[in-house]
C-alpha cells in the first residue's frame, strides 16, 4: 500500500474557512477632511509666529487670512523683540524700510529691541524714536541712508538703550555723535562699530581718535567691538582709562594700534580680549587694509572724508 506521503495534498476549497492567522482585508481609508486653519485658537497661531522671524511674518503667515491677520495686528508682544536681519538681498525687491516702519507701528509703543539690516533711513530713525521710548537694543546693519544728524536727533530718544551696533553704516561716526550717544543712553552696555575695511588715514588733517573720544562718554560699557576702526594708542588708553568696566573689547584689524607695555598692562583686567592681527572669524566679508602711501588707486582720502 502506498506511503500516505505520496498521495497529493488537497487544496483548500475556494471560499472555504480562513485560517486564524490569515489577514483580514482592511477597510477603505477615508482622507480627513481638509484641516481649516483659520479656526486654530489664538494661542496656536502665536505659537506658530513666534517660530518666524518677523519679515516672515509681515510677507505671509500675517496675510493668510482674517484670523491670522488679526493675531499679527493685535498682538503688539509679538512685535517687542523685532528682528529683520537677514534679508539683505531682498532689499532691492521689497520695500525694507516700509516694512521695518509697520513693524514697529504693530508693537504699539512696546518695542524693546529693533535689528535691521539694509532696513533703515533717516525717516525711519525718527519714527523709531518716536513710537519705541522703551527701546533697549539697537542694532543697524548696512544702514547707509542715514546720517550722523539722523542718528543724533533720534538716538536722545532712547535713553533706556542698552545694545548700539552700527555695523557696515558707512555715513556715521564723525562729528562728535558717538559723545552724543554716551551722554543720551547712560545705560549702555554693549556698542559694536564696525567695518569690513580698514582705512590708514594720515596727513590729511583727519583725526583718527574722534570717534574713540567719543567713546570715551560711554561709562557703562560691558562689551566694546571696533572692528577695522583707524583709532591710535591715544584713542584706545583713553577708551580703559573712562570705561572701566569693559570685560569685552575686540579692536581686531585696528591696525594704528600698536600693543605696547602700557596698553597691555591696562588690558590685563580684560576678560575677553580681541587683538589687531587676532583672527578673522568676523560675521561679515573683511577686505584688505588700505594703507596711506600704498599707491593703490583704490585709496582716495577725498572719498572718505566729504571731498570732491
Amino acid at each position: 500500500m502506498p506511503s500516505s506521503s505520496s498521495y497529493p495534498r488537497r487544496r483548500g476549497r475556494r471560499g472555504g474557512r480562513r485560517g486564524r492567522n490569515t489577514p483580514t482585508p482592511m477597510a477603505p481609508v477615508v482622507a480627513d477632511e481638509t484641516r481649516d486653519w483659520a479656526e486654530l485658537p489664538l494661542d496656536a497661531i502665536l505659537a506658530i509666529f513666534h517660530k518666524l522671524d518677523h519679515f516672515d511674518i509681515l510677507m505671509g503667515p500675517g496675510q493668510a487670512c482674517r484670523s491670522w491677520r488679526g493675531a499679527a495686528r493685535d498682538e503688539p508682544d509679538l512685535w517687542r523683540r523685532i528682528n529683520m536681519l537677514g534679508h539683505a538681498q531682498l532689499f532691492t525687491e521689497v520695500n525694507l524700510h516700509g516694512m521695518a516702519q509697520v513693524a514697529v507701528r504693530l508693537s504699539a509703543g512696546r518695542c524693546e529691541a529693533f535689528w535691521g539690516e539694509y532696513a533703515c533711513d533717516h525717516d525711519f530713525l525718527l519714527y523709531l524714536g518716536e513710537q519705541a521710548p522703551s527701546l533697549k537694543s539697537l542694532r543697524l546693519i548696512s544702514c547707509h541712508n542715514f546720517s550722523d544728524e539722523g542718528l543724533t536727533e533720534a538716538i536722545v530718544k532712547f535713553p533706556l538703550l542698552e545694545e548700539l551696533e552700527l555695523s557696515l553704516c558707512s555715513n556715521v561716526g564723525e562729528s562728535g555723535v558717538f559723545g552724543v550717544i554716551g551722554k543720551a543712553c547712560p545705560q549702555l552696555k554693549r556698542f559694536r562699530f564696525s567695518k569690513d575695511e580698514f582705512y590708514d588715514f594720515e596727513a590729511i588733517g583727519y583725526d583718527r581718535d574722534d570717534e574713540a573720544m567719543g567713546i570715551t562718554a560711554m561709562h557703562e560699557l560691558r562689551s566694546l567691538q571696533l572692528f577695522g576702526n583707524c583709532l591710535t594708542n591715544k584713542g584706545l588708553s583713553a577708551i580703559l582709562d573712562n570705561c572701566l568696566h569693559l570685560e569685552s573689547l575686540d579692536i581686531r584689524h585696528c591696525f594704528n594700534v600698536n600693543m605696547d607695555d602700557t596698553l597691555r598692562a591696562k588690558c590685563a583686567r580684560i576678560s575677553t580680549l580681541r587683538l589687531p592681527h587676532d583672527s578673522h572669524d568676523y560675521d561679515f566679508q573683511v577686505h584688505e587694509p588700505i594703507w596711506a602711501g600704498s599707491g593703490s588707486d583704490y585709496y582716495d582720502p577725498s572719498c572718505y572724508l566729504g571731498g570732491v
